[in-house]
């Protein structure tokens, strides 16, 4: 069975194919598909973009699709840049992390809480839509470290691992990001549809 996966982002394209191995699914991105028209993330909520970006694509392929909408919220920022995170500064990841460091300049390191923030919305062609979701919370650092991972992971510090999003082994990041958590649901929000193997429905 094919499942669109409503991004052309790599690192979100490798994390969602990751958590759904070992079931008998072909997952594609968007790059199979280059003359869809882009999805307008013009929703008030992470919730609503998902759903949005689902929806559209299903209707446009004619197949299953996954879609998440995720991002960043700094308490100190009262949640920005939130549904913003991709387009923060307007030119990619490495200026959405100085634009963010620049905002949080007079922080204080404990005063630097922050939350990943995943949904991920499920369309079929049918017309049934189904979302899950899931969170992760850490602090923001000073100076970026790490090499993995992709947008904030650099610069979200986890304190119970000791390490940034970017500094996780892949197999753990999986499972502790708010991806890696909503997958898990996801994971068997699928399993209780297609019955591909028991597992305590949502």
């Amino acid at each position: 069975m094919r499942l669109v996966l409503a991004t052309r982002n790599a690192g979100k394209v490798s994390e969602l194919t990751m958590a759904l191995q070992g079931r008998p699914v072909e997952p594609v991105s968007l790059d199979r598909y280059p003359g869809l028209p882009p999805v307008v993330e013009d929703g008030a909520t992470f919730l609503a973009n998902a759903a949005k970006k689902a929806c559209q694509v299903c209707r446009c392929t004619g197949e299953t699709t996954l879609a998440d909408d995720s991002g960043l919220m700094v308490d100190a920022l009262a949640g920005a840049p939130g549904i913003h995170s991709a387009r923060f500064a307007g030119a990619g990841d490495a200026a959405n992390n100085a634009l963010l460091l620049d905002r949080l300049a007079d922080v204080p390191p404990d005063r630097r809480q922050a939350r990943f923030y995943a949904v991920l919305a499920l369309a079929t062609p049918d017309g049934r839509i189904f979302t899950v979701d899931g969170t992760c919370d850490g602090l923001i650092l000073a100076v970026p470290r790490g090499e993995g991972g992709f947008g904030y992971d650099p610069l979200f510090y986890l304190p119970q691992y000791g390490k940034t999003m970017a500094e996780l082994p892949p197999e753990l990041k999986n499972r502790v990001s708010h991806r890696g958590r909503a997958m898990a649901w996801f994971v068997r929000l699928w399993d209780s549809l297609y019955g591909y193997a028991a597992c305590a429905k949502l």
